[in-house]
């Protein structure tokens, strides 16, 4: 099946690594890869202009299919023109299909998944005071909103409804997302479940591009689950990259789950390997500096989280030299930049003294401009990635990687 408006050829190769340079072309732009994308849950990165975004050196945008579909609904989205006319983002759009979801409302663990196999194997995991407001069944999830407490249905074909609707130029295929708490048995069935959501996913896929004649080209890619498990990974990976349903198989394929952070970069090679060469790979929800130059050397194509905007609303600021809270009381009267090394709209005009007074105040603009600094410094550090293989491979890219995490965590 062709798919017109959509794309991904490879670029410079990693000697010997899956890691690679490309480029994906979709109907609203182009999007270089290794690239960081910022999320804006509900059609909005919090407080931060869409223009100011593009300003940054964002190539595109995620948002999230289970926020929207409560909240405006996935029909007034799609009346207003798709969610990057809604939201006046002119580039590319992904969204996820609310797998995440399931299991963050399944287990109460809200936006956080620890990357850790601490404690032991359950399969019916539940945060500390929390209540279970998703059930997995394998027809679909029942869940509550938490919003109001109604009750919603999720399946394939709705995810893929949705997912349509909110017109984005990537979407993802239903999954379940486990913890890496889950018992071996759970995980297996549940990398048999999310094949078969999968499976079902290409179908409706089919029937609405279809139906929706007219619009863009909307580029569907599976997600590979099966936890810290190299069998049930390749397994998931080879499954998903041999369906095809009506003429369409997978346009790409996302690398999702809870991973260990010291496995990350074995788990996401595992998946590279297995997946077709020819395609892009999407890594879902990491952002930490040295998960990304592992995952990038790994064969991830694309990243996503919301960890550098959530970060920077509590006045977490990155700088070269790690990490720091500019809430702190050392930074009162300090009247340098964020970092003297970022040239983002937030360093050139503010200081971390005014940073420090308008989070401490819980004036809005301060998480605005710490945002634009942090999504800032992960778009930019990714890019150097990139141009980094691009200019002297593996040698200019082990340069980069030695001289930044030597200075930021040292820092």
């Amino acid at each position: 099946m062709t798919n017109a408006g959509f794309q991904f050829s490879v670029g410079t190769r990693l000697p010997g690594k899956p890691g690679r340079t490309g480029v994906i072309t979709t109907p609203h732009g182009q999007i270089r890869t290794p690239a960081f994308i910022p999320v804006g849950t509900r059609a909005s990165v919090k407080g931060v202009l869409p223009e100011a975004m593009a300003a940054l050196g964002a190539q595109a945008i995620l948002a999230n299919a289970y926020h929207l579909y409560l909240q405006p609904g996935a029909d007034v989205v799609d009346e207003a023109g798709g969610v990057g006319r809604f939201m006046n983002w002119p580039g590319p759009t992904f969204t996820d299909s609310g797998g995440f979801q399931v299991l963050s409302l399944g287990a109460g663990f809200k936006k956080v998944l620890a990357m850790s196999t601490a404690g032991l194997a359950n399969d019916d995991v539940i945060a500390k005071q929390s209540g279970r407001m998703a059930h997995v069944d394998d027809d679909g999830v029942t869940f509550k909103s938490h919003l109001d407490g109604s009750l919603h249905r999720f399946t394939p074909e709705v995810s893929m409804t949705v997912q349509h609707q909110l017109g984005a130029d990537i979407i993802f295929a239903f999954d379940e997302c486990t913890t890496l708490m889950n018992t071996r048995h759970y995980q297996e069935a549940s990398v048999a479940r999310t094949h078969a959501w999968a499976e079902r996913c290409l179908a409706a896929h089919a029937q609405l591009t279809a139906e929706r004649l007219g619009k863009p080209y909307q580029a569907l890619f599976g997600v590979v689950q099966g936890a810290q498990f190299e069998d049930l990974r390749r397994m998931a990976a080879t499954g998903l990259a041999g369906l095809e349903v009506d003429g369409y198989g997978f346009d790409g394929y996302g690398i999702g789950g809870a991973l260990e952070k010291e496995n990350l970069a074995r788990i996401v090679g595992w998946c590279a390997t297995s997946l077709p060469e020819a395609a892009p790979r999407h890594l879902l929800g990491i952002s930490e500096m040295d998960d990304l130059f592992a995952a990038v050397e790994a064969g991830a194509d694309t990243f996503d989280c919301v960890a550098p905007s959530r970060s920077a609303r509590h006045g977490a600021l990155y700088s070269p030299d790690g990490r720091y809270n500019v809430t702190r009381a050392a930074f009162k009267k300090d009247f340098g930049p964020p970092s003297d090394e970022c040239d983002c709209y937030t360093c050139r005009h503010y200081t971390r003294s005014y940073l420090h007074h308008l989070l401490r105040s819980g004036e809005m603009l301060g998480a605005t401009l710490a945002t634009i600094h942090n999504e800032a410094f992960v778009v930019r550090l990714v890019d150097r990635m990139r141009a980094a293989i691009e200019d002297a491979g593996q040698a200019a890219f082990d340069h980069l990687r030695s001289e930044f995490l030597g200075r930021y965590f040292g820092g």
